[in-house]
């Protein structure tokens, strides 16, 4: 195959598109706020009520962004007749048991990643969703970035060759008023808040391996502050490997790249989000597709976009970021967390 003169175009639709339905919150913190203000500048999907455990939080967060209904409960969240569909953006811990109060109300949800704490709690909350019907995703925005439907294609016309090593790292400093990510209780950790996309990079490429590596540090509350993995035995590329690492203690360069016998992808910083693809060829020329239309966390529109779009066309799972996968991949989390001695209260 000779090196292509030029990357494919994105196939990914334009968020306005999708067809608008009403969604409910809950949860009031920074992803559900950066959520929102994707959602209305760039599609036409409809914010209508936000959830929080308090009357008082909820009705000021309404106030704040303009929402027409607040509840002071989660259960009030999801048993809302105007919401067709949910976002849980609470802690990780609670994931589960949001998604689960959704999914018994009859609602279409999409989970914040990490889906849940563990693979224990996702086969629940996967199970629950295909008895019940509704649609079921992971919001792992990353996958349906414009950027990453180009790597898509690169892959499946086989351009890079024989895949060999697939790199990925995020690590960034989180400070100490974000208690979350320092808190067991709440599932806290770098490993399950920035660690996931390494992962999920990797097994986005690879798929899933049977052999998996890690050491890590951790805090003195018993959470990863740091963890690096070796990743391999991919029964669909049996010659690679995947290396990937997370810290919350350190800015790392947050950079991804695909080798093959014959190219390399590059993702630039934060290759987790919207940005560039550069394909690499043997003798170190490439080619750069254009810079994306919308920047950082504005690109949690396309997959707020692909949700509605998936459940306009009766559709219960994605192509995009299959239930089954979600599940494996948090799989790979707890063996990651077994070796490097993470447990979580109540597990």
């Amino acid at each position: 195959m000779t090196f292509p003169q030029f990357l494919p175009a994105s196939r990914v639709p334009e968020p306005a598109e999708a067809p608008p339905l009403n969604w409910g919150v809950i949860g009031t913190g920074w992803i559900a706020r950066q959520f929102i203000g994707a959602v209305r500048a760039s599609t036409r999907q409809q914010i209508v009520a936000i959830g929080s455990r308090d009357q008082q939080k909820a009705q000021a967060f309404a106030d704040e962004r303009g929402l027409e209904t607040a509840h002071g409960s989660y259960e009030a969240l999801a048993g809302d007749p105007n919401v067709q569909v949910v976002y849980v953006a609470t802690p990780h811990s609670e994931h589960a048991a949001h998604a689960l109060l959704a999914i018994e109300a009859g609602k279409h949800v999409l989970v914040e990643k990490p889906f849940t704490r563990n693979a224990d709690e996702a086969r629940a909350v996967v199970n629950a969703a295909r008895e019940r019907g509704v649609a079921l995703m992971e919001a792992m925005w990353t996958r349906f970035l414009p950027r990453y439907d180009i790597v898509r294609q690169l892959l499946a016309d086989g351009v890079l060759g024989d895949l060999e090593t697939v790199i990925a790292d995020h690590g960034q400093p989180i400070p100490a008023e974000v208690k979350r990510m320092f808190d067991p209780e709440l599932a806290g950790g770098a490993l399950l808040d920035l660690g996931i996309y390494p992962v999920s990079f990797a097994a986005f490429v690879l798929g899933i391996p049977d052999a998996v590596l890690a050491v890590g540090e951790l805090t003195d509350a018993g959470v990863d502050r740091q963890v690096a993995a070796f990743l391999g035995r991919f029964p669909d590329h049996p010659h690679a490997q995947a290396l990937v690492s997370s810290t919350f203690s350190a800015k790392t360069p947050t950079t991804a790249s695909i080798s093959g016998s014959r190219a390399r992808i590059e993702l630039d910083a934060e290759f987790y989000a919207p940005g560039r693809v550069r394909l690499l060829g043997p003798t170190g020329a490439g080619i750069t597709s254009e810079a994306p239309e919308l920047a950082g966390h504005h690109g949690l529109a396309y997959q707020a976009a692909h949700f509605a779009q998936l459940i306009a066309d009766g559709f219960t799972e994605s192509p995009r970021m299959p239930l089954d996968d979600s599940v494996a991949i948090i799989g790979l989390l707890d063996e990651i967390r077994s070796q490097v001695g993470v447990r979580y209260p109540g597990e």
